[in-house]
């Protein structure tokens, strides 16, 4: 099993969960208006100076799903290159 925790920005959010539900991916938790900085676009910190948010997604997911998973958020950022989304992987150990 893995983990994945997928950033991006708030703008994209219908696009990015379209998505995922398109390529069977349903469960996961969302969580709106993350700040930080990355190293691909401009820092998004919801100030006057730096305005924009982003929003996170945690999806747990079975082996079989993780192909799926991936190509989904190469799919996005291939269609909304300046969202700076961002997939992480992590292993995971159990659901309980």
């Amino acid at each position: 099993m893995k983990m994945f925790l997928i950033v991006y920005c708030d703008a994209a959010d219908e696009d990015v969960i379209d998505t995922f539900k398109k390529g069977g991916i349903r469960a996961y938790t969302k969580m709106s208006e993350a700040r930080g900085e990355g190293t691909d676009t401009v820092p998004k910190l919801g100030t006057h100076c730096w305005p924009g948010k982003n929003n996170a997604l945690i999806i747990a997911a079975s082996d079989d799903e993780v192909g799926r998973i991936k190509e989904a958020i190469l799919e996005i950022r291939k269609n909304h290159p300046r969202s700076g989304v961002k997939g992480f992987i992590l292993p995971m150990e159990e659901s309980v």
